[in-house]
């Protein structure tokens, strides 16, 4: 009984032990101290001015309705994107298309982006698609096995930074300038221009994650590691179409996680950018529908352009709305420049440096959360939005300089 005591009262003292360990590891903050004072008073500064220029109830309405409407059309789409690429994407890495550019393009890519040529895959899966759809890549073992711990992160800058870019590209070139021509030449010149952007992005984010991370460690998986060497690859069991239909459905499956995953990011973040990008409706009075705002941030940038024209060759100061448009939708700052060109405010030039910009932001502010979020590296979030910051601004000052240069 003695022993049974004694044996009782050393559980109770380890078990106490345990959770005064767990309490020290646990951060704590005073209830009220000043970080509380000061997002209240960041809070009420940004909804106290939506709401004094909108009108609560019409803040609210819009706030919901962009929600809602980026929900069903910009969440869902890009959830039937990174299904249909997660299922390509798992053919891909299981009869060996991800294998076989990862040895023919690791020459490039490592001394361009300091990545796996595997990485490349993803650059062609989000052009065709959008910025998620290289997170499907990221979560199959095959692909994941070409990297190692820090370069992972850099998926997100590297995705983000070509997506969209096949709908940004035909959309320009399908635009007409005043003489009833093309921005065939533009586009392209933005295409490079968006190449030097995710090149910028990529490796800011490369000296984070390699000081965090070192570099060793290779990256992790989900399945039980085995001893193959980089010339061989893993397959499924099965013959060759039960392997096929296993890739391409799993591969979907992760697409339609990936899509869950990124809701929060984009319904919170991108209305909030939506709200304080675009203006009123149309007759220039709220009314509480979808996408209106008090257009702060072009506000701002107006305010800037004795800094930003010199930069980008605007040819007009209205120009810098969409690449400010497109820190959260790539397509709706698109959907701004045929007025543009219509009204002689934007040039080829103008036309070089949007391809770039949107390219290499389309939306990231909406997306970046989410997808470092998925990739597990949520503690990076921030550096990596810095990053691409910059990636986003080069690739516009190397489009216009490219274009100036070639022209």
């Amino acid at each position: 009984m003695q022993m049974n005591l004694s044996t009782m009262t050393k559980e109770n003292n380890s078990n106490s032990l345990n959770q005064n360990a767990s309490y020290s590891q646990t951060k704590v903050k005073k209830a009220l101290s000043f970080e509380t004072l000061l997002f209240l008073i960041i809070f009420i500064i940004i909804f106290g001015t939506l709401g004094s220029k909108m009108g609560t109830v019409n803040m609210l309405n819009t706030m919901m309705n962009t929600a809602y409407d980026l929900l069903l059309n910009t969440v869902l789409y890009i959830m039937a994107i990174a299904v249909v690429a997660g299922a390509i994407a798992g053919l891909f890495t299981e009869f060996g298309v991800v294998a076989a550019i990862n040895k023919i393009l690791s020459p490039l890519m490592k001394p361009l982006y300091g990545l796996p040529g595997a990485s490349v895959v993803g650059v062609v899966t989000t052009y065709l698609s959008d910025n998620p759809a290289i997170l499907t890549l990221a979560d199959d073992d095959n692909f994941r096995r070409y990297f190692k711990k820090y370069q992972l992160p850099a998926l997100t800058n590297i995705g983000t930074a070509f997506g969209m870019g096949l709908i940004i590209t035909t959309y320009m070139i399908g635009i007409k300038n005043p003489e009833g021509g093309s921005f065939i030449f533009s586009a392209l010149i933005g295409n490079f221009g968006a190449i030097v952007g995710s090149i910028v992005s990529a490796r800011l984010m490369l000296i984070k994650s390699k000081r965090l991370f070192g570099e060793e460690q290779m990256a992790s998986i989900k399945s039980e590691p085995c001893e193959i060497s980089m010339d061989e690859r893993i397959i499924r069991d099965g013959s060759t179409m039960e392997r096929f239909m296993e890739a391409m459905l799993e591969g979907g499956k992760n697409g339609v996680y990936m899509g869950t995953a990124i809701i929060p990011g984009v319904l919170i973040i991108c209305t909030i950018v939506m709200m304080l990008t675009n203006g009123p409706s149309d007759n220039g009075i709220f009314t509480g529908n979808a996408y209106e705002g008090i257009r702060l941030l072009p506000f701002l940038a107006e305010k800037m352009d004795f800094i930003l024209t010199p930069l980008f060759g605007f040819a007009s100061p209205e120009g810098i709305s969409v690449p400010i448009t497109a820190l959260g939708a790539a397509g709706a700052a698109i959907g701004l420049i045929p007025s543009l060109v219509s009204n002689g405010l934007a040039s080829g030039n103008d036309i070089a440096v949007f391809t770039a910009m949107c390219m290499c932001w389309s939306g990231y502010l909406s997306t970046h959360v989410a997808m470092m979020d998925s990739l597990q590296f949520r503690e990076l979030t921030g550096h990596a939005i810095l990053c691409h910051t910059v990636g986003g601004l080069c690739a516009g000052m190397s489009a216009h300089i490219m274009y100036i240069l070639f022209l």
